[in-house]
């Protein structure tokens, strides 16, 4: 995943509600005033956890607009330029919740032109702008969904998944706090999106003799590898499957062949059972008895998986010999 900095320092401290105060420069952290009047009251105001999509983001209806000079004050000039090179930008007040120490996270909706973001502004116990963060950037790529959280122990959660096929889809996330003697945002946890290394299969260099052996592939994430086993009427096999992030499953074993075209794992001290039953050009797997060890929870050993084709290596032609 794209990360921000780990900080966001802010020019100004703004007042987060308000009061009849006049605007009054400061110093670097001394502060400027949001403007007369208070903004907290055009805030939703939720409880914990507190979570938002990049759809319901983009897709949401702008029904007010929040004209306090302190959220133009209190962006960065280096988070502006990222997020909006050109153009005045609007905010839109989403949604307000208590924080810890008596002060208060506002997530404010930003637009300048056709590029959105969602802000997380925090305000300490005397209500001025201390933080922003940027919690929710949509980043325009059609295979992935993005959403961001506020847990109850105000650990905030950019998270990201992106679809590989029908089939797999990998995800990744970012995890901060904000911590409040620091006034600044610390990433402590982040598990990258593209950190998903490639599945080795165990049994791959096995013989491959058994009529029946050979790679049974939907992707290179979903896929049954069947090999030569010590007896004829056994064949040996590797399954990986990956349909979500709480539906995985794998297993290595030898089954025993009950027909010319079915096989059925049962071992010792395992209480799974499946079945293998071989088409012309396909296998389907079947759970027969409860195999909950080798997979997750939400999901069982079942489907139906082509069979590769093997590509035949043609002999190199032989040189004439000129006589």
């Amino acid at each position: 995943m794209r990360l921000w900095g780990i900080l966001f320092l802010l020019i100004g401290v703004a007042a987060c509600g308000g009061g009849d105060q006049k605007p009054a420069a400061g110093k670097t952290g001394e502060g400027t005033d949001a403007g007369n009047g208070s903004f907290a009251g055009q805030f939703r105001e939720v409880k914990l956890p507190y979570s938002l999509t990049d759809t319901a983001l983009l897709d949401g209806t702008d029904t007010s607009t929040l004209r306090h000079t302190g959220f133009t004050e209190s962006l960065p000039d280096s988070l502006r330029s990222e997020l909006f090179p050109g153009g005045k930008v609007r905010y839109t007040p989403l949604a307000r919740m208590a924080a810890e120490g008596g002060g208060a996270y506002y997530v404010v909706k930003a637009a300048a032109g056709a590029r959105k973001a969602a802000l997380l502004y925090v305000c300490d116990k005397e209500q001025r702008i201390v933080g922003v963060f940027p919690f929710l950037v949509p980043d325009g790529d059609a295979s992935t969904s993005q959403a961001s959280s506020i847990d109850k122990s105000y650990s905030i959660t950019r998270s990201v998944v992106q679809k590989k096929d029908n089939e797999t889809a990998s995800d990744g996330k970012d995890v901060y706090i904000y911590n409040t003697a620091l006034k600044s945002f610390t990433l402590i946890m982040t598990d990258p999106l593209e950190d998903r290394r490639d599945v080795l299969n165990p049994i791959d260099t096995l013989k491959r003799t058994h009529p029946l052996a050979g790679d049974y592939v939907r992707n290179e994430r979903n896929f049954i590898s069947v090999r030569d086993a010590r007896s004829t009427s056994e064949i040996s096999f590797y399954i990986h499957f990956e349909k979500d992030e709480d539906c995985n499953g794998e297993l290595k074993g030898t089954a025993l062949l009950t027909s010319s075209k079915t096989a059925v794992y049962r071992q010792g001290g395992d209480p799974c059972v499946l079945e293998l039953t071989f088409g012309a050009n396909s296998v389907t797997m079947r759970e027969m008895e409860g195999c909950g060890s080798h997979r997750g929870l939400k999901c069982l050993f079942e489907g139906n998986f082509p069979r590769k084709k093997e590509v035949s290596s043609k002999p190199a032609p032989k040189k004439k010999v000129k006589k």
